[in-house]
Order: structure tokens, then sequence, then C-alpha cells
């Protein structure tokens, strides 16, 4: 079987969590803490990083950050993980969902003015597979509004928007170091600090409420409880497994990029005579080849690819179920007069091919020819647009 993912070790993970062991601190903020957090600010431009336990927990400190309270309002899109919502919600916050554009899973830039009301808090924009939404709308409504943009940059580490790099863009951002992302540690995440009215709070927060990393760099005589926080940051464990990652990220980025360039060139006929999509990348975007997904006409159609594959040793999966239509959300924010038809869109449709640093070029070849020798039926000769669209119009359809 060609598995969907496959974590990638470069060879020096053990070699400098080992080293952690015998540094003489092992609990967090150590030297390798510090190496991959002076990594974020200097190759990314970012004011202040800190690493998490997770990118939940970085979503997480955002929302502590920005002071969200009970009747506050936060805009996400509803294709995402729920984390990118959850992180708002547990501090009371109403979650407004924003539909996904038509050309791409990222958020619906045009749609979000009207979403904005006076409770609204934050804009926290996804850059779905690594394709930035566009900041430059964003921005400009956060700061009419007087809003703050968190960039949930899970999966866009290596990703710019116009030359910016993703998460150094919104006032606060957030990446994930999970197996299934281009640079892992397990699991793992980053706070990424871009608005300075945030940064000395940021630390306090990380260290459980308490000005605890003044006081190890000598700048207090004690430390004490000042705030709200909690146990944010990773152990040097995590660190130090990650920074073997970030040492030899230009060769893994040139290798996932040849593998998603494979994909697109081998697919591009086929697809075209299925009437199936291809990712698009907007030109104000570069792609960091995060994953590399499929959208096909209908939800029959992408499970039926889907078991072809499987009987040919590929597995290939599709992705979120979008959090309007999820059980907790129907129960806590259920709006029966809003549609989502580009998010149900790719709820049922998208799906994700096999997509890891050592994806030989001969595996690549079975996914490519299981897809290109697949059975594909076409059921419409109307666009996926259209056909969702409609949908929204005429919801018992």
């Amino acid at each position: 079987m060609i598995p969907f993912n496959k974590p990638y070790l470069t060879g020096k993970e053990m070699h400098y969590m080992y080293q952690a062991v015998y540094s003489g601190k092992i609990s967090g903020n150590g030297i390798y803490t510090q190496k991959c957090q002076k990594f974020f600010e200097d190759r990314y431009g970012i004011h202040k990083a800190l690493l998490t336990t997770s990118c939940t927990d970085a979503l997480e400190m955002c929302a502590l950050l920005i002071n969200i309270k009970p009747g506050d309002e936060v805009i996400v899109p509803s294709y995402t993980f729920v984390s990118t919502a959850l992180a708002f919600a547990r501090q009371g916050a109403k979650i407004v969902f924003a539909d996904s554009r038509d050309d791409h899973p990222g958020i619906a830039e045009d749609s979000l003015e009207e979403l904005i009301t006076p409770r609204t808090k934050a804009i926290v924009p996804v850059h779905y597979a690594g394709v930035a939404c566009d900041m430059d709308k964003i921005m400009a409504l956060a700061e009419y509004y007087n809003l703050v943009v968190i960039e949930d940059a899970a999966q866009a580490i290596e990703s710019t928007y116009k030359g910016r790099p993703l998460g150094s863009i919104g006032h606060l951002a957030a990446f994930s170091f999970h197996e299934t992302k281009n640079i892992i540690a397990g699991e793992g995440g980053l706070l990424a600090i871009n608005d300075e009215r945030f940064i000395e709070r940021s630390e306090i927060i990380w260290e459980k409420g308490t000005n605890r990393a003044e006081f190890f760099r000598g700048e207090v005589n004690k430390y004490e409880w000042i705030d709200i926080g909690s146990s944010f940051l990773p152990s040097e464990m995590t660190a130090a497994f990650l920074w073997a990652q970030l040492e030899n990220i230009e060769d893994i980025q040139a290798k996932r990029k040849a593998i998603w360039n494979t994909y697109h060139r081998k697919l591009q006929l086929w697809a075209h005579r299925n009437n199936i999509r291809q990712p698009q990348i907007p030109s104000y975007a570069i792609n960091n080849a995060h994953m590399y997904y499929l959208g096909f006409e209908n939800v029959s159609q992408r499970e039926s690819v889907i078991e072809q594959l499987k009987v040919q040793g590929i597995h290939s999966v599709s992705h979120y179920l979008s959090l309007h239509n999820s059980r907790y959300c129907r129960n806590e924010y259920y709006e029966s007069d809003r549609m989502f038809p580009m998010s149900d869109y790719y709820t049922d449709c998208l799906l994700r091919l096999p997509f890891f640093y050592e994806l030989t070029k001969k595996e690549q070849k079975r996914v490519v020819d299981g897809l290109t020798q697949a059975n594909i039926e076409s059921s419409s000769s109307h666009t996926i647009q259209d056909r969702y669209q409609q949908m929204a119009v005429e919801p018992n359809s």
C-alpha cells in the first residue's frame, strides 16, 4: 500500500534529542527552543516567535491575547480543521462561518464584510494547502473595522503572499508541526506575534501566566503569577526534533515541490477531459507544496475513485467535514438562512493524493496511472460551481 502520508526523518533528530537530554535542561525554553524561534524570526521576519505544544495551543494563546469573551464574534472559514474555531469557542466566542472561494478552499474574502458586526473581534483566514488568502483585502477590512487578523498558517510554512512569508502578515499567526505537515515534530506548533502590543503579554501567557521567562533572562529577581495563561511551551525533546527538520527545510521543500509539479503536469490532460479540478494558485501566491488535491463532480464520484485506488494499493483520502455541518456547531450556531455552497462542495468532492518526502517516482507513477485508468462517470453537463450554488438556492434539491 502506498500510504497517504509518511513522516520524514532527516537523520539528525535523535542526535539533537540526545544532546538536549544531556544539556541539563529538557523542560522547555532551552537552547533548541531558542534556536527554532530565532529561525522563524530571522527567516520570515516575525517580530516574536514562541514554540508551543501544538498549533491548537498557539491559536488558544491568540484567543487569550485578544481577550476573547462571551458574546464576542470571530469569523472563520467553515472548511477548516476544528482547532481554527475551537480555540475561540473555548473562550465563549460565537463562531461566524464564512464560505470558501469558488476557485480554492480558502476563505471567500469578498464575503467577509457582510459578516462583520459591532461584536466582531477577529478574522481567522486559513491558508489551505499552503496557498495564500488575499491578505490585502483581509488586512484592509481589519484596519477599517478595528479587528485583529490571526493567520491560521498550520499548512503554510515557506508559502508567500506577494513575496511576504505567510504568518508574518496578520497581527498574530499559528503554525503546525504535526506529522502530516511539511516540517514536523510529531506534534508541535508556533505562535507568531507580528504586532508589538502583544509581545510582552504573549511570553507571560506562554509561561503559565508568570514572568518566568524574564526571571531566567535575569531581568527580574523573582517571578510571580501576574496574568492568565497555561503551560503552552513544549519540551526540549520536541524542539530538538524540530531543529533537525528546520536545518533541512530547503531540501525538504525542493523534494515536495518536485512531487507537486509532477502531479500537476501528469494529471493535467486527464483532469481537463474528465471535468476534474486541479489546484489553482492565485498570481499573488507561491505554493509550498503542502498537499496535492483534486476536485471531483460529486461525492459518489470521489468515493468511487477512492475505492478504485484502494484496490490498487493506493491510499487517498478526503478532508474536512465543513464545521457548519458538525454536530457541535449545528447545536450551538445553527443559522438556517445561511448556506455554504463551496464549503459543501469541498467537503463532498475534494480528494487528497499520497504526498510525502520519500514518495518515489515509481510510486508517484502508480498513483497517476491509477487515477488515469479509473472509471470516471460524469453526472452532469453543468459546472460544479453552478450545481452547488443551485443547491444553496434550493436546499432540498
